[in-house]
This record gives C-alpha cells, sequence and structure tokens, in this order.
C-alpha cells in the first residue's frame, strides 16, 4: 500500500522529475548543437582528409562531454536549492 506523502511530498517529487527531463532534454540539445557544428561540416562539405579526420573525432568526444557535464550542472543546481518560488519574496512566511 503507498503510503500518503501529502501535497509537499508529491510537489517534490514532481519538481525532480521535470527537472530531470529538463537537464536531459537540455543536455541532448546542447550535445546535438555542438555536434553539428563542430562535425557537420566534415559531413556537409567535401573537406580535406585531414580536417574530416580531426573534426569528426573531435565531435563525437565533444558531445558526450557536453551532455553529461549539462545534467551534473542541472541537477547540482537543483539540489543546492536554486530560486525561491516567487522572485522577491525571499521570506519563508510570505
Amino acid at each position: 500500500m503507498e503510503q500518503y506523502e501529502g501535497r509537499r511530498g508529491r510537489a517534490d517529487r514532481d519538481a525532480r522529475t521535470v527537472e530531470i527531463g529538463y537537464a536531459l532534454f537540455s543536455a541532448a540539445f546542447g550535445a546535438a548543437v555542438v555536434f553539428g557544428a563542430v562535425a557537420g561540416p566534415a559531413l556537409l562539405f567535401d573537406l580535406p582528409r585531414v580536417v574530416r579526420a580531426v573534426l569528426l573525432p573531435t565531435g563525437l568526444v565533444l558531445a558526450p562531454v557536453l551532455f553529461v557535464a549539462r545534467v551534473v550542472h542541472v541537477l547540482v543546481r537543483f539540489r543546492q536549492g536554486g530560486q525561491p518560488s516567487q522572485p522577491g519574496r525571499t521570506r519563508p512566511d510570505s
């Protein structure tokens, strides 16, 4: 039987779920943009072999590194507490 967590427990769980989704989506988007910017010219244009040999592996390395860095950054920032839910109101009773 599932134990009742109340509104705050469910809201916290929902906030974590949304933040994880945001972290994954923004990281995937950023990694795709970086890969496209770095390796894209090698795939689209007839570049010299040396340039192509540098751009493709660089894009393949940078994209996953950026993905992991972005996910970690977003989730650590979320765990540290971020901003108040209503900007300008910092007291707990407001």
